[in-house]
């Protein structure tokens, strides 16, 4: 419009102060320092399916050699309109209502100095249309990976069965874990017990009603439904079924954890060199 009228029509119409207009004229020919940072960020956080924040943000960048105060990503990921989900706080897990025969030994102790040492385990529900899927999954706390997970759309005995003989299947010789679970029925069985005490592991329970006795592997199944399932509607049990392994990968291999120096599960044990055999 500059061509067609002069300036200081344009700026009494605007009501805009002649200094104001020349001051972010200059800005716009200021070169974003950010650029580089700015495309980096984009790549990063579609790279770990658009689900992290400021902070795992950050620390991907630290790791590329950028440094940047945690202030300064949260704006730049504003500019760029990068959001990752909010958990949600309520979700459904599938537990059973059985009187204890097993003390807990875990005794919310969630730290681990080695693999093998404590696993959680739990049964989570999904609902996909009219149907059901329940997952089952055993958690090492050394690293919060998922060694071992089952998925059926019945909760039956065969379902648990089916998680802990590939579970066993990471297990070595000289391995003397202790499994942690709540007071399910699953867990209760003689054949389930038999199971672990052939192999010298330790069986520990929840007490009645307390989930926080369980808090590392409800956590797990929190993040998720929260950063897989609650984003996308489900055709079928198959589907949900296959991105539930594809996550559990994610988890495992790439999804970095800040308690574990903005590791991933498997890069912290690897790093350690310490594996499962």
């Amino acid at each position: 419009m500059r061509t067609q009228h002069r300036l200081s029509v344009l700026l009494k119409a605007a009501q805009l102060a002649r200094s104001t207009f020349f001051y972010h004229l200059a800005r716009l020919q200021i070169p974003d320092k950010y650029a580089e940072v700015k495309v980096l960020m984009l790549r990063l956080f579609s790279e770990h399916r658009s689900l992290y924040g400021y902070r795992r943000l950050n620390e991907l960048l630290r790791q590329c050699g950028y440094s940047h105060s945690g202030k300064t990503i949260l704006k730049l990921m504003k500019a760029l309109s990068l959001e990752c989900p909010v958990r949600r706080k309520k979700y459904c897990s599938y537990r059973g209502g059985v009187n204890p025969t097993v003390a807990n030994l875990l005794q919310r102790n969630f730290v681990a100095s080695a693999p093998e040492e404590k696993w959680v385990t739990d049964v989570t529900e999904f609902r996909v249309g009219e149907d059901k899927y329940y997952l089952s999954a055993i958690m090492d706390l050394y690293n919060d990976e998922i060694v071992a997970w089952e998925g059926s759309q019945k909760a039956t005995a065969s379902l648990i069965d089916g998680m802990l003989k590939k579970a066993f299947s990471h297990l070595s010789s000289l391995s003397r874990v202790l499994l942690h679970s709540d007071q399910g029925w699953h867990y209760q069985r003689p054949y389930y017990r038999r199971q672990l005490a052939e192999r010298g592991i330790q069986q520990s329970m929840s007490r009645k009603g307390n989930c926080l006795d369980n808090a590392m592997i409800e956590n797990f199944f929190g993040h998720l439904k929260t950063e897989m399932f609650y984003l996308k509607t489900f055709r079928s049990v198959s589907e949900l079924s296959a991105a539930i392994g594809e996550y559990i990968d994610f988890w495992n291999d790439k999804r970095i954890k800040m308690g574990l120096g903005g590791l991933s599960p498997v890069e912290y044990r690897t790093h350690n060199q310490i594996k499962l055999t």
